[in-house]
């Protein structure tokens, strides 16, 4: 057990790539195909099994402030270690990975048709490299795992996608990819930065967070905003962040529903993750400089995505759409500058990662019985799909924000966090703003309920459709489940990321010497932020 509490990290990045070369032993020894899906669902449920230790660690935190830290020397010539460690910001995030593969794994039992252990070895592989991604603290390593992210995806959507899926495929991949280039010149300059403030060049996030703290690492203004941008562009691609975004529709529309799931559950919030971890704690002037851009933005993307949604004809895209406006909100919240406003964010993206993902499986579900997503090929579902039906207005209502749901725990932090704001001028206004995304997500989804579940049963093709197997029902359970325990008690979740929460924001509205530690809430911050809940 203590190698296991001491390489957990370790073991959770490493362990997806063992899944992914047994399956590819297991095709070419044995050749069933059948059996591959069984021996991919074993490693992903054996990594949830084991992610779950995060959650029940109870010690205290590193000098450092993160939890199973682990730093070795890799590249001594450029002074890179693998130094991996979760605190509250990233804690959930790799609990939520680990819970949806399993869920994304079961919802592809009848649907892959071809190449079936290149499948599931793409899926085992984009986990590994989702889990680093947010547990990496060298600059250089956790780039790689960003990269490397791009390769599984860009295979499951350009191999088993739909109709356009070359184009969907290629286009997501010169997104992301180009933007991330730029962050990687960052990242160089960062290292160099130091090297000649200090004689010695590093990627490690902490070593360099301490020399900017501690005023050993000064950057000048203009170098700062520069920096900035270039993270943040990487990052609001990834989000996607309006006008960044038309990549998403595309993507989420031709990728197989496994590929949905995972890309709406945990691959865009590695963007956002990226923003508060390195943007707000390496350039935290420049953040407050340009928080505004950012905040005008999230607005436009949270009404745009909306009214979009809103004449779409096909299922699937109207999600993607709805989470260009969901992930609005999330950036809003994060640029709040506030406890309040960041907790919220960083809850909507375990809110989003659960509802969206939900929404994608349930018309994976219907997909699969017709072949078809137009909202006007269907009409009176109800009548033949009740259990369908009733588990995808909950979903809805979700996504909505209805109260005693996940969502409107989210949307109400970051709401609040926003009008209690000094990121900028009159706050409120924002808010507003923002809060009619709100009424937006309730048309588009609500109408669009009305016209695929109610109604007469006009279309004779489904008359014939089956209701939800007992497969499926287990599948979304766990979803449905989250959806409303998180709705109705939100302290867990909230008290494991409100330490990490609050040293970003000591980050960010004051200047301190010294080295990274959390902080405490300051008494005149206390306004702004959450009450302890028990």
């Amino acid at each position: 057990m203590d190698f296991i509490a001491e390489n957990l990290l370790t073991i959770l990045i490493l362990l997806p790539v063992l899944g992914a070369i047994s399956v590819i032993g297991h095709q070419m020894f044995w050749k069933q195909d059948a059996h591959l899906k069984w021996v991919t669902l074993f490693w992903a449920l054996l990594n949830f099994v084991l992610s779950l230790f995060l959650v029940l660690e109870k010690g205290g935190a590193s000098a450092s402030g993160f939890f199973f830290e682990k730093n070795v020397p890799w590249i001594r010539a450029i002074n890179t270690n693998y130094h991996v460690g979760v605190d509250g910001l990233s804690l959930w995030l790799v609990v939520l990975t680990t819970f949806i593969m399993p869920i994304a794994i079961l919802s592809t039992w009848h649907a892959v048709e071809k190449r079936h252990a290149a499948f599931y070895a793409f899926l085992l592989l984009l986990e590994s490299a989702m889990i680093g991604v947010f547990c990496s603290l060298d600059l250089l390593v956790f780039y790689l795992f960003f990269e490397a992210s791009l390769v599984p995806m860009f295979f499951l959507i350009g191999i088993w996608g739909g109709e356009n899926r070359i184009y969907a495929a290629v286009k997501f991949f010169i997104y992301t990819a180009l933007g991330s280039l730029l962050m990687l010149v960052a990242i160089i300059g960062l290292y160099y930065l130091h090297a000649s403030a200090t004689g010695v060049g590093t990627f490690d996030y902490v070593t360099l967070l301490n020399s900017l703290k501690s005023g050993a690492l000064p950057i000048p203004r203009e170098t700062g905003i520069i920096l900035f941008l270039a993270f943040a562009l990487a990052f609001s691609i990834k989000v996607p962040l309006f006008p960044f975004h038309t990549w998403l529709p595309d993507a989420h529309t031709e990728a197989p529903t496994a590929g949905s799931v995972i890309l709406a559950a945990v691959l865009l919030k590695m963007g956002t993750y990226g923003l508060m971890r390195f943007n707000f704690a390496l350039f935290p002037e420049a953040s407050r400089e340009l928080a505004w851009i950012f905040i005008i933005l999230a607005i436009v993307g949270i009404i745009y995505g909306a009214l979009v949604a809103m004449v779409q004809p096909d299922i699937k895209r109207l999600v993607a759409y709805s989470s260009v406006a969901h992930m609005g909100f999330v950036m809003l919240g994060m640029f709040s500058f506030t406890e309040m406003g960041m907790q919220g964010a960083l809850y909507q993206m375990l809110n989003h990662g659960i509802s969206t993902g939900a929404l994608f499986l349930l018309v994976g579900f219907i997909y699969e019985r017709r072949h078809t997503r137009a909202i006007t090929e269907y009409g009176g579902l109800a009548s033949v799909m009740p259990v369908y039906t009733t588990i995808f207005v909950l979903t809805t209502m979700s996504s909505i924000g209805l109260p005693f749901l996940n969502g409107f725990v989210g949307e109400f932090l970051t709401m609040v966090g926003m009008w209690t704001s000094e990121a900028i001028p009159h706050p409120w206004i924002a808010t507003m703003f923002a809060g009619t995304g709100v009424i937006f997500a309730a048309v588009y989804l609500l109408w669009m309920v009305q016209r695929v579940f109610f109604g007469k049963l006009t279309n004779p093709k489904n008359k014939r459709l089956t209701d939800l197997s007992w497969r499926e029902i287990g599948l979304i359970a766990p979803l449905v489940f989250l959806m409303v325990f998180m709705g109705v008690y939100p302290a867990p979740f909230l008290n494991r990321s409100r330490e990490a929460v609050v040293a970003i924001e000591e980050r960010l509205t004051r200047q301190a010497g010294g080295t990274i530690e959390h902080a405490e809430v300051s008494p005149k911050k206390e306004a702004n932020s959450l009450p302890p809940a028990h």
